[in-house]
């Protein structure tokens, strides 16, 4: 069985002016697999942050799910404080709350606060479900393969080239020059193609 940590963020008042922070946590500590909720006015601060530290060893939570702003401006914040509790980084879920319920349902905290609480309810079915991932790396062989062997290609090989990789050039045809070499001039030299 699953131990998930719900933490909702007020945002100072971007969130909690329009979303019931509060009705927010009562609707989801009770849901199934949730060992605690809790809310604060800044979860992305330092303190913030300490408080999930905290409560992922104070709770023996296995997985995390924060109900916040945008996860493009904190996710990685909230996954370093997620590993500094000693998870799983990936074993962590975030819900936008801000940008998809407070902003959007301006005026309307009734509509705002249901919403949140759906959210938040997917992101718990969600973060269940994850496995704890490692990051893993691949070699790179610096090679590139230019495929077409006329005027660009020739072009691009000779300049990924010059860069210090190597090259391999490929064409259908047995010579090199694509439709270069149906021309007998060429401008603005009015050199001869061939």
């Amino acid at each position: 069985m699953r131990r998930v940590g719900v933490f909702i963020c007020h945002c100072g008042t971007n969130i909690a002016a329009n979303v019931d922070v509060k009705r927010v946590v009562e609707a989801v500590k009770d849901y199934p697999e949730v060992a605690f909720a809790t809310d604060y006015q800044f979860m992305c601060s330092l303190p913030g942050q300490d408080l999930i530290k905290s409560a992922i060893a104070e709770h023996h939570l296995d997985r995390v799910v924060v109900a916040s702003c945008t996860p493009r401006l904190h996710e990685p914040t909230f996954r370093k404080a997620v590993a500094d509790g000693g998870l799983n980084p990936y074993l962590f879920e975030m819900a936008n709350i801000r940008e998809q319920c407070a902003w959007v349902h301006a005026g309307d905290k009734e509509r705002a606060t249901a919403k949140a609480i759906d959210l938040v309810r997917m992101a718990v079915a969600k973060v269940k479900k994850h496995a704890p991932l490692t990051p893993s790396s691949i070699p790179v062989r610096h090679r590139l393969l230019v495929i077409g062997a006329g005027i660009a290609g020739m072009q691009t090989a000779l300049d990924v080239a010059d860069a210090g990789y190597e090259v391999v050039l490929l064409d259908r045809e047995p010579t090199i020059g694509g439709k270069m070499v149906m021309l007998d001039k060429t401008f603005p030299t009015l050199d001869c193609s061939a």
